[in-house]
């Protein structure tokens, strides 16, 4: 079936080529017939936007950016030192130092809730985007949704401790809090039941706990009774010894 399709494509080609004067190149009827078929259509993919676009190509990178040196060297040098030639792990430095220094309340705070708010967030959007062109990546999602917890917990913490603080690293960082929904159980029969002797066995092992208590306090008092006795005891013996040797009578 494929030769007599090659023949078939093969007809109005020679046909041309006859027309035009050309020498007909050898070719065998089956690829004349695949070349007959239409190609597979490539989607091209849509360039998601990075949180990485707004830095500019001609910063330094964090490590060189604060060298003196730096005013004096070549132009060249300074190009292939600065993030127009950076890796996206570079760029990920910059870009977290710049959300750093938004929130940090002092130029050695290194170590805050708002710094570790602004790192977690840097990192947040980078599994964003990566999630976004690789969704079976199953790895980084967990780690996405750790890197959530983690900051929820940070910012819940914020919210109760200073809203002011809280409200600010928000407003700063772009971030919308949602508070965690308070946590429902449905109330069943079974539920009920198993509650209620729960309460029970609860109360009755608390009264077993306060007979010991009881016990093991009356006891306590008892020891310390005769410890205080005996201390009395010995105080009159001596106030005793004293005044015999302030009258002369031998002891």
């Amino acid at each position: 079936m494929l030769a007599l399709l090659g023949r078939g494509l093969a007809g109005p080609a020679r046909a041309g080529a006859a027309v035009l004067g050309r020498a007909e190149p050898a070719c065998s009827p089956v690829l004349q017939a695949a070349r007959g078929y239409a190609k597979a259509v490539t989607k091209k993919k849509k360039d998601t936007p990075s949180h990485l676009d707004d830095l500019p190509p001609t910063l330094l990178k964090k490590d060189y950016a604060h060298l003196p040196i730096m005013n004096s060297v070549d132009d060249v040098v300074k190009r292939v030192l600065s993030l127009e030639m950076a890796s996206q792990k570079e760029k990920m430095k910059v870009k977290t130092q710049q959300l750093v220094e938004k929130v940090r309340r002092s130029p050695n705070d290194n170590g805050s809730f708002e710094v570790q708010v602004a790192a977690l967030t840097a990192r947040i959007r980078t599994l964003e985007e990566h999630l976004q062109k690789h969704p079976k990546d199953k790895k980084n999602r967990r780690f996405l949704l750790m890197d959530l917890d983690r900051r929820r917990k940070m910012l819940g913490y914020l919210r109760r401790v200073n809203y002011s603080t809280f409200e600010n690293t928000c407003k700063q960082l772009d971030i919308q809090y949602s508070p965690p929904q308070p946590y429902t159980r449905r109330v069943t029969k079974r539920w009920l039941v198993k509650k209620a002797l729960c309460i029970k066995v609860f109360q009755e092992k608390q009264k077993l706990k306060a007979a010991e208590r009881l016990k093991q306090r009356r006891e306590w008092q008892a020891r310390a009774r005769a410890a205080r006795e005996q201390q009395e005891k010995q105080v009159q013996k001596k106030q005793v010894q004293e005044e015999q040797v302030q009258e002369g009578t031998p002891v």
